[in-house]
């Protein structure tokens, strides 16, 4: 019996997840006479698993039941031990309508889900196996049933899965973080070499790619700071992009109208939006007050109960008859094109000489609103 013992033991202590704990056990070789060794049953007393165990005779009754069953279902060994299965009291739960005394006695294997009444407690979901021990006779000699809360199952689950959660936020956050200054890095070198290029060639294409990546890395930086997944505040990021344009151009005599919202909108929104805007207000900083002492650039993103309205205006020169914005082929119009796509947006362009030039962007909420997490 000692070594038989030991392997029972060994068989179900390695095994670490609840119901395969169960299948482990009833698996076991020779159960049925571990089942009357008072060595066996001290073993069980230890399992973190509530069990109860009736013998198989005529009438069946309970014999034992381990301190876990006390602990989940608030009835002690004592109040069982002699009394048949009927007096486990639990309903069925979802579609399940047996009662659980019943249903351990018909059932084998997995019995089902039930809520048992606690007294004084709140009531516990478990999980029921059951199955029937034979003796080396094939004659049915124990029955086994096996109780574990659904609940507490969950929980652990739940904080497992959690942690794995902030796992990976820190870790893209850190992704985050590395792009920005990277990006950042990206944007110095490109305005350090158009500096370089003055005389010798334009530097009109450097200035404008560092101001699109610019924008880009104002997009993570965000996304650092407000730890919200892929949801930006189009009112932040386009306030920020304004700083970072008119820091950039520093044109003494022009002033900036911003009025802006707070509204969210997803990464796939945001991103073209801003580029959209930095390129209208860079445009109109180098160009629109051409041979003029100043004027005012507008950049208004005012929501309400059916969207966003994002305007970009100046009153300045406007555009000459025969140009257009944006003008085909060029990556201006590939930005549009996003705009327009990911964010369902309706854009305007309204120019001519001497009337300056506005650029009005529509998007619905129900469009632009970020994906909901889950």
């Amino acid at each position: 019996m000692g070594s038989r013992f030991q392997r029972i033991v060994t068989n179900v202590a390695l095994d670490e997840d609840k119901p395969e704990h169960v299948d482990a056990l009833l698996a076991t070789p020779h159960l049925a006479d571990a089942l009357e060794s008072e060595q066996f049953r001290h073993f069980l007393d230890q399992i973190p698993i509530a069990i109860v165990v009736s013998e198989m005779k005529n009438p069946e009754r309970i014999a034992y039941a381990n301190p876990e069953f006390e602990k989940l279902s608030g009835k002690g060994a004592g109040e069982l031990e002699g009394k048949g299965w009927r007096l486990l009291q639990g309903q069925g739960d979802g579609a399940n309508s047996l009662e659980l005394g019943d249903a351990v006695v018909e059932a084998k294997d997995f019995v089902g889900t039930f809520r048992i009444a606690r007294a004084g407690r709140e009531s516990a979901l478990v999980d029921v196996y059951s199955n029937v021990i034979e003796d080396d006779r094939g004659t049915p000699a124990f029955r086994l049933a096996a109780l574990i809360e659904v609940g507490a199952h969950a929980r652990a689950k739940r904080e497992e899965f959690e942690q794995r959660i902030r796992e990976k936020d820190m870790l893209l956050l850190e992704i985050q973080h590395r792009v920005k200054n990277n990006l950042q890095m990206i944007t110095a070198l490109i305005r350090i070499e158009a500096r370089n290029t003055q005389g010798r060639t334009d530097a009109a294409p450097f200035d404008r790619l560092a101001g699109r990546i610019e924008s880009i890395q104002l997009v993570h930086k965000l996304l650092s700071e407000q730890g919200a997944g892929d949801e930006i505040d189009l009112g932040v990021y386009l306030s920020e992009i304004a700083s970072s344009v008119m820091h950039s151009y520093a044109v003494e005599g022009i002033r900036l109208d911003l009025k802006i919202d707070a509204y969210p909108v997803s990464l796939n929104v945001a991103m073209p939006t801003g580029l959209v805007v930095n390129e209208l207000l860079t445009n109109a900083l180098k160009h629109a007050f051409a041979g003029r002492e100043g004027g005012t650039i507008t950049l208004h993103s005012l929501a309400d109960s059916n969207g966003c309205r994002v305007v970009i205006a100046d009153d300045g020169i406007g555009f000459p008859e025969d140009v257009e914005w944006p003008k085909r082929g060029k990556l201006s119009a590939l930005i549009v094109r996003s705009l327009r796509e990911n964010a369902k947006a309706n854009l305007k362009v309204e120019s001519s000489p001497g009337k300056g030039t506005r650029v009005t962007i529509l998007f619905s909420r129900a469009a632009s609103a970020p994906e909901p997490n889950g």
